[in-house]
């Protein structure tokens, strides 16, 4: 498995930016022809590392409903299922879990019924603790500039290196650092897969 090198992680700064941004135009900027490119980003969506380009729509052009942040202190049980509900809820743009159990999100609701509109959201934990706060302005400008970046083994969470394998299991590719956790991963997963 080659490692994720400086050039990558520039195709990835620049397709954060524009998604849409042709191959050619980052080729001129990384150094490469077109098709080195398209070859490096057909290897990034193999390895899971870009799984689709979406569209980014600015709400704030829409003028649609209030912007709010919530913070949300749900019971420790309802946290996965409202998780899921908020991911799935219309208004809400950008969901966050924190370490503590908390989660908070971002959307616009309606401008007379934020209270209900929060409350509806929390359905089947309506003890939940909240705030909500009226944002002036947001901005959401994702980048993988200044980070450490690498590969996570799928099985013990280490840094997958130049020495580590990677392997795809039905629709899925994954990551490992080294032939023990491949074979520690497979077979766990061909016995649940025997199992279920």
């Amino acid at each position: 498995m080659r490692e994720l090198d400086d050039t990558d992680i520039e195709i990835l700064s620049l397709l954060v930016e524009d998604g849409r941004r042709p191959y050619s135009d980052i080729a001129d900027v990384v150094g490469l022809s077109a098709p080195a490119v398209s070859d490096r980003v057909t290897r990034l969506q193999e390895a899971g590392v870009i799984n689709q380009f979406t569209v980014h729509v600015d709400q704030s052009t829409l003028r649609a409903g209030v912007p709010v942040f919530v913070q949300v202190d749900p019971a420790a049980s309802a946290l996965e299922s409202l998780r899921e509900r908020l991911a799935d809820a219309d208004g809400i743009e950008h969901l966050f879990v924190t370490a503590e159990g908390r989660l908070w999100f971002y959307g616009r609701a309606e401008a007379r019924n934020v209270r209900e509109w929060v409350e509806g959201l929390l359905g089947d934990d309506p003890n939940a603790e909240y705030s909500v706060t009226l944002v002036d302005e947001a901005e959401w400008t994702p980048s993988v500039d200044g980070t450490a970046f690498a590969l996570t083994c799928a099985e013990c969470g280490n840094t997958v290196d130049s020495e580590g394998e990677s392997v795809r299991i039905d629709d899925s590719v994954y990551h490992f650092c080294c032939p023990s956790c491949r074979g520690r991963f497979e077979e766990r997963y061909q016995r649940f897969e025997s199992e279920a």
